[in-house]
């Protein structure tokens, strides 16, 4: 995916620090504000998957850091749940402003809470999603209950969260206690999806069937069976990304992807922060990766499997098409691809460690009424398709730096 820095100014006059998620070679169709958990920021690796996942949808995904948080300036002691929900509004009317107006928001934990209050004053936002949320805001308070009196006899505490030190005053733990989620989730009237974790011991399943009682359809609830709290395990956010994408497409009036690439180019971009390759052909996205022994994240087949598979299907696809016009009965085809690199038999330079020659076989598997004859002419156009002449030709790659 691609991204923009963005900062965006707050009610209180504090620039907040925020990135913007863009599908890549594409136009987004929608855009989506992502509200962070409590005390967390914009780069928790489980909110890069959950927003990689949904850029790959087509969805324009902003993350920014609350006030007092990661990149934002302000004091966080001097925040409470409610500016929190202004920061929302906020960076809602920066994307309005300079791009377009939210359709969606999403909130894990506290934020989850935080987005439920924001739409209800934001007339664009026609979707909300919340993660791991509590019933109420004031549960949040669990998280220093053995400060809570040392907070109301002076006014405030340093707290520890995540192995962090906070302030918190007290004007934060009265605005989370006169606030309910259940009033404003039952005003909402939008749809409203609810991912939670059975396991979840930091905001119990309670909180979740608090939620959804509380709403009217069209409403949706999803278990992240064997997820924690903060989806520390990658397989559990790339999930909730894609999920949330799905079940938002079937509320999108305009979901129609826009390519920004020519017709019959492909392109390709790999970031600075992994691996992970975006290739774009025509309307069709892929993702190209490495595995984790290599350093990547594994989200995708790597080049040689891409390739291996460009001459099994080229395979196939000949066979298909040779035999449609002869007439034969070929049913079903099936070809599996094996690469390595090795010494050739007949080598003149066999010394040389680096003399080595790629290798790729073939193993076909024909279904259908075809007599020996048959397979034996679709053995040999197995090997006529244009991917394997291609392989077998001298082939010319020009490179040049474009501006």
């Amino acid at each position: 995916m691609g991204f923009e820095k963005i900062t965006f100014i707050n009610a209180d006059g504090l620039q907040l620090s925020g990135r913007l998620d863009i599908p890549e070679f594409e136009l987004p169709h929608s855009y989506v504000i992502f509200a962070h958990c409590f005390t967390c920021n914009k780069n928790l690796s489980a909110v890069r998957n959950i927003s990689r996942a949904l850029t790959l949808k087509g969805f324009a995904v902003l993350r920014f850091d609350f006030t007092g948080l990661g990149e934002s300036s302000g004091d966080f002691g001097n925040t409470t749940f409610s500016s929190n929900v202004e920061d929302l509004i906020h960076a809602a009317k920066f994307l309005e402003t300079h791009y377009q107006a939210p359709c969606m928001l999403i909130g894990h934990s506290l934020g989850g809470a935080a987005v439920a209050f924001a739409a209800a004053q934001l007339d664009s936002v026609w979707a909300v999603v919340t993660i791991g949320a509590p019933g109420d805001p004031e549960h949040v308070s669990h998280l220093f209950t053995d400060s809570l009196g040392s907070i109301e006899e002076k006014g405030y505490a340093e707290v520890f969260i995540g192995g962090r030190p906070f302030t918190i005053k007290d004007t934060f733990v009265k605005d989370l206690q006169n606030r309910r989620m259940s009033e404003v989730v039952k005003s909402l009237r939008r749809p409203l999806l609810v991912l939670h974790s059975p396991q979840d011991t930091t905001v119990g399943i309670a909180n979740a069937a608090s939620i959804y009682k509380a709403a009217h359809h069209p409403k949706s609830f999803i278990s992240l069976d064997g997820a924690d709290h903060l989806l520390t395990q990658k397989k559990d956010s790339i999930y909730v990304g894609e999920v949330i994408a799905t079940w938002a497409s079937r509320y999108l009036t305009n979901h129609q992807k826009a390519p920004l690439i020519p017709e019959g180019q492909v392109s390709v971009r790999t970031g600075h922060e992994s691996l992970t390759t975006d290739v774009q052909a025509g309307k069709h996205h892929l993702t190209v990766d490495e595995p984790a022994s290599a350093g990547g994240n594994d989200f995708g087949p790597t080049p040689y499997d891409l390739l291996a598979g460009a001459l099994g299907a080229c395979t196939t696809l000949t066979l298909q098409l040779y035999a449609k016009r002869k007439g034969w009965d070929l049913q079903e085809a099936t070809v599996h691809v094996n690469h390595k690199k090795d010494h050739a038999k007949d080598c003149d330079t066999c010394e040389n460690s680096k003399a080595r020659i790629d290798f790729f076989d073939k193993k076909l598997i024909l279904k259908g009424h075809l007599d020996d004859s048959q397979k034996k002419r679709l053995l040999q156009i197995a090997d006529k398709c244009p991917v394997h002449r291609t392989l077998h030709s001298e082939v010319k790659i020009t490179t040049e730096l474009k501006e």
